[in-house]
């Protein structure tokens, strides 16, 4: 049994881009757990888009950091909690957590899965994907569908979902040609675009001629309004996410100029929170399971290896240096 943890510490709050100036290691004695709650050795620590939001305000200074984890049960005083499972639960940016089962998800780890999938297609990211495609777009065989910020880990999640929905058509953008490469070459997307190359509207018209019937938007701005312009009369329009304003919240982007045309359209523009929907984990994991073994469904994750570089992961993924989705493997996993 290890006698210290290690944890992050946000200590400023940024202007734009973070540096690794507003975070601090710290270390502590690994405590004993109360009655009721568990001490669970992390294994995965997730580090997202939405962290950059908590960042301005969200999160408090000079404590410990919100972050969906996996890890395994070391010592336990709650009998709903067994020495050695492994659980999914929130307290991530530390290397040891104490938790309560009423804060925990117990994982049964299916046979041909890896744990890291368990915070990336079968995690709140693969979530985020089915809940949108499934509950909101309810994507339908056949219709066509746009992702932005395809390359990322919810993107790459619903690009391949879509497939397995048979979609007829799926297109995405992306900040790279080797991610654009990635998405159509190794994932199955009929057409990719980089959004460095023009306006996003103009790169969506010419990669979807005749308009598609649903988008997923993870990015905001320009590319919520090329969204708005292309989708065809009566599409949907499902608002995940809009990383273009988490740098600098008080000057959002001018667009979208258009969203007059939801109502000339008559289009659905729905946003959500996938933490309302956690009713649908088994669901969702019930459904992907067997797509992940027969190989149809990859989990597309970058790796960074080392509760050292937690930092550096969550940076290097504001700054697009991921594909799919961005898990620290800590020591021992």
């Amino acid at each position: 049994m290890p006698t210290a943890f290690h944890a992050v510490h946000q200590v400023a709050a940024p202007k734009g881009m973070p540096t690794a100036d507003d975070f601090a290691f710290v270390t502590g004695t690994l405590p004993d757990p109360a009655a009721g709650q568990a001490l669970v050795e992390n294994l995965y620590l997730s580090v997202d888009p939405y962290m950059r939001e908590c960042m301005n305000g969200v999160w408090e200074l000079n404590a410990p950091l919100e972050g969906r984890s996996v890890g395994r049960v070391l010592a336990s005083e709650d009998p709903r909690l067994a020495v050695g499972d492994l659980v999914f639960h929130r307290q991530g940016w530390r290397t040891h957590a104490l938790i309560t089962a009423d804060e925990a998800r117990v994982i049964r780890q299916a046979e041909g899965v890896p744990l890291s999938a368990y915070l990336s297609v079968l995690g709140g990211t693969g979530l985020s994907a089915y809940v949108a495609l499934t509950r909101i777009a309810r994507l339908q065989e056949g219709e066509s569908l746009f992702i932005s910020a395809a390359a990322g880990g919810v993107g790459t999640a619903a690009g391949q979902l879509a497939r397995i929905l048979g979609a007829g058509r799926v297109i995405g953008s992306a900040g790279s040609p080797a991610k654009v490469r990635h998405l159509v070459e190794d994932l199955g997307f009929d057409a990719a675009f980089d959004y460095h190359d023009g306006p996003v509207a103009t790169l969506l018209r010419e990669a979807a001629p005749d308009g598609v019937d649903a988008c997923l938007e993870n990015v905001g701005g320009d590319h919520l309004e090329a969204a708005i312009d292309v989708v065809r009369p009566h599409g949907r329009i499902v608002w995940c996410g809009a990383v273009s304003t988490y740098n600098d919240p008080e000057h959002p982007p001018a667009a979208p100029r258009n969203l007059y045309e939801v109502v000339g359209k008559s289009l659905r523009l729905e946003g959500f929170l996938v933490r309302e929907y956690p009713h649908v984990q088994e669901e969702m994991e019930e459904a992907l399971i067997p797509h992940i073994r027969s190989g149809r469904l990859v989990p597309d994750e970058t790796v960074a290896d080392g509760f050292g570089r937690v930092v550096d992961a969550f940076l290097g993924m504001l700054r697009g240096e991921n594909t799919g989705k961005m898990i620290v493997r800590v020591a021992g996993a």
